[in-house]
């Protein structure tokens, strides 16, 4: 009903960004149930899925695009987090076969894979281990900047794929400040 409305009232649908999701707190395997890892499949794949099934129509007559919002460890791993890689590796392999699919109507689809980026989302998480200042520093030391992304940065990546990536379809455009490369401790610029 949402995308309809939307296209009802202003008469065309240009681009969709898909940006819901969930983290939980790290888990071992053994711990997660069948029915916590559904749970989770339901908000960080299949609602991207059902959003990009209902706006297509639309999109596709206007050429539209859609970004999907993925997360930099669905392509690196992380530890104790085997359900959330999980979904949001599927988020960017989604990505890549609806650019196969929809190139055929002029559709470009592709996705953002941020790293740590400072929200109230993680600063909550912060809050709730033992020690809060030394977990949001351990946050800033894993990108090669030494600092967390903004949401302003994310704003800016997908206006850029959403308006002047025009030749960009299938791609998965990193966010991390450099949280991929290297090995072992990430940071030299010292503590912020």
């Amino acid at each position: 009903a949402l995308i309809a409305v939307t296209h009802q009232r202003y008469g065309r649908i240009d681009c969709l960004v898909n940006n819901a999701g969930r983290h939980p707190p790290e888990e071992q395997i053994d711990d997660v149930t069948s029915q916590h890892f559904r749970e989770l499949l339901e908000v960080n794949l299949v609602g991207y899925f059902l959003t990009a099934k209902f706006a297509l129509p639309y999109l596709r007559e206007t050429q539209g695009n859609i970004i999907n919002i993925s997360s930099l460890v669905g392509i690196i791993g992380q530890r104790q987090a085997v359900p959330y890689v999980a979904t949001k590796g599927a988020v960017t392999a989604m990505t890549k076969a609806m650019a196969v699919d929809e190139s055929r109507y002029g559709v470009r689809v592709n996705s953002i894979s941020p790293g740590n980026i400072w929200t109230p989302m993680w600063a909550e998480t912060a809050r709730q281990t033992a020690s809060p200042e030394a977990t949001i520093q351990a946050g800033k030391d894993a990108q090669l900047l030494a600092r967390m992304g903004t949401p302003e940065e994310c704003a800016l990546a997908v206006m850029y794929l959403a308006a002047e990536g025009t030749f960009c379809t299938g791609i998965d455009l990193l966010l991390s400040g450099g949280a991929e490369l290297g090995y072992g401790p990430k940071s030299q610029l010292g503590p912020s």
